[in-house]
């Protein structure tokens, strides 16, 4: 099965976004978040602007729970 950058329905804080990366790459969804955080902090605005992007190129997943 092929691999999809989706935004994940099932576990979503804001948009998605970190839950679908986390889960592309197999990894703990609060790693990405913290992740996130950081540069949030360091960089502020463009990761702001990032974040909205990839919420609007990011496809949803078709289905709940699909893995």
């Amino acid at each position: 099965m092929k691999k999809r950058l989706e935004i994940n329905n099932d576990d979503t804080f804001i948009c998605g976004v970190c839950s679908g990366i986390a889960r592309y790459f197999d990894i703990d969804t609060i790693i990405i978040r913290i992740i996130f955080l950081i540069l949030l902090f360091y960089t502020s605005l463009p990761m702001v602007i990032i974040y909205l992007i990839l919420s609007v190129l990011i496809p949803e997943s078709k289905t709940k729970g699909d893995v």
